[in-house]
């Protein structure tokens, strides 16, 4: 059975912002190429919520890469997937909040 995912504001305001980046700096067809690739990854994340790795064991957060430059963090419980972060990578990794 498949499991629901909701977004954190967080996740979704990083989304815009990534979006935002895209298009200005790339142009539509990278931009829609990797929205394509975001919803590909949950709708198999929705299936297979064991996908990504381990990022944090204590807070139950594990994390996945979509393309070289981003991450998505995300928090699976009994009965839905919670998004919680996109990161990009060339950042440094302390500022990772989960």
């Amino acid at each position: 059975m498949a499991l629901e995912i909701y977004w954190s504001k967080r996740a979704d305001k990083k989304f815009d912002k990534i979006l935002e980046y895209l298009s200005e700096e790339w142009g539509e067809q990278v931009t829609r190429s990797f929205i394509r690739k975001v919803y590909d990854f949950l709708e198999i994340l929705s299936e297979f919520p064991e996908i990504g790795t381990i990022e944090n064991k204590e807070q139950g957060i594990s994390g996945f890469t979509i393309v070289n430059q981003v991450n998505i963090f995300y928090k699976v419980t009994v009965e839905h997937i919670i998004l919680l972060d996109f990161f990009d990578n060339r950042q440094n990794p302390k500022k990772k909040r989960f």
